[in-house]
């Protein structure tokens, strides 16, 4: 998508906005056998109901002291005693597949819950005893749409995905980085941040959530990733919100740079990047996945082969994405799409095949 078509980005309209909120959808027994194949299905120590019985929660504020939109959950003391040892070991599972060697050095130091998501996510707060470091993950109630989202970006994406499913439960690992819509109010304007490397990363970004159709990536469900560099700063987007992956049926709201809340990154890339080094940066990324494609083929194929099996999304919305898809592409691949799995796997092959056989031939 051309960036000089979004030049309104900050308009907001009614029918290019994503749902806030959806309902799961059952995780298949297709989807189940893939994860427990590629070893993401473990027998854990707790499950998401385990964490319900809370008896009040208090409102979590920032170090600004400004409301979140998390709160803590207080459990009477017996209850407690079993999350903690529970969580721990689930946190133990997922970082060092269960060695329970270090463990005495873990404590358990706040369960937080967020309301305002579409998986009401726990976020548990791990803390290392001997020098205080901590760490985060997460229990959520399993969403296969947010299970397809997570193995995409895991085989698609420069980002490796750490998370693990088993009776309906999803526990994820935190992924760090400075919230998008904090990095454009506290970090975009400071002299050291270099607005070319950011405006390139965006429209990478914008690339990789448009081939694999992740929607609902406005600039709170992305954070930016900073590594200092031989003579600068690197920055990477990554997606932390999965609840909409090929969900929605609007083209455009499987592009960052058509949000009101992505504008400044937009206005970025249009202050500092031409239109043909804009096609470039496509073409690097489009590469780029077309390696991973490669690399993980089998894999790949298994999951949207099964993906095109289950219900994602209301058909209304497939007849739509559809149309969009064909319209856009100028095409009628898409027309015999009856499912979301479906475009997921047509949309990868219509934007990466030919870059496939450049690296086929090359082989």
């Amino acid at each position: 998508m051309r960036f000089n078509k979004v030049i309104n980005a900050r308009l907001s309209k009614e029918t290019d906005r994503p749902m806030m909120k959806k309902d799961p959808f059952p995780v298949s027994e297709g989807l189940k056998n893939y994860l427990s194949t590629y070893g993401r299905d473990v027998k854990l120590s707790i499950v998401y109901k385990d964490l319900l019985n809370y008896r009040y929660a208090n409102s979590l504020k920032d170090k600004n002291g400004k409301s979140t939109h998390w709160e803590t959950a207080v459990y009477d003391l017996k209850e407690m005693e079993f999350l903690k040892d529970a969580l721990i070991e689930t946190y133990a599972i997922l970082k060092t597949e269960g060695d329970m060697s270090y463990a005495k050095h873990l404590e358990v130091d706040r369960i937080d819950f967020c309301e305002f998501g579409n998986s009401v996510p726990f976020r548990i707060r791990i803390v290392n005893k001997i020098n205080d470091n901590y760490d985060y993950f997460y229990v959520k109630h399993a969403d296969a749409s947010r299970i397809y989202g997570l193995e995409l970006e895991h085989i698609l994406s420069p980002n490796s995905i750490t998370f693990l499913y088993h009776k309906n439960t999803l526990i994820e690992e935190h992924i760090a980085g400075i919230p998008g819509d904090t990095f454009l109010t506290e970090h975009l304007h400071k002299l050291d941040t270099n607005k070319i490397r950011i405006a390139k990363e965006f429209v990478k970004f914008n690339e990789r959530c448009f081939a694999r159709l992740l929607g609902d990536m406005r600039s709170y469900n992305f954070v930016l990733d900073i590594t200092p560099d031989v003579e600068d700063y690197q920055y990477r987007i990554r997606a932390i919100d999965f609840d909409q992956q090929s969900y929605e049926g609007r083209l455009n709201l499987y592009l960052p740079q058509f949000y009101k809340e992505n504008y400044e990154y937009v206005d970025l890339v249009l202050k500092n990047l031409s239109a043909e080094v804009i096609e470039q940066y496509r073409l690097e990324e489009r590469t780029s996945m077309a390696y991973r494609v490669v690399s993980n083929r089998k894999k790949l194929m298994d999951l949207v082969n099964i993906m095109m099996k289950d219900e994602l999304t209301e058909n209304y919305k497939i007849k739509i994405l559809r149309s969009e898809l064909n319209a856009y592409h100028d095409t009628t691949y898409f027309s015999k799409c009856s499912s979301m799995g479906a475009m997921v796997k047509r949309q990868l092959k219509f934007l990466l095949l030919k870059h496939l056989k450049n690296i086929q031939v090359k082989k």
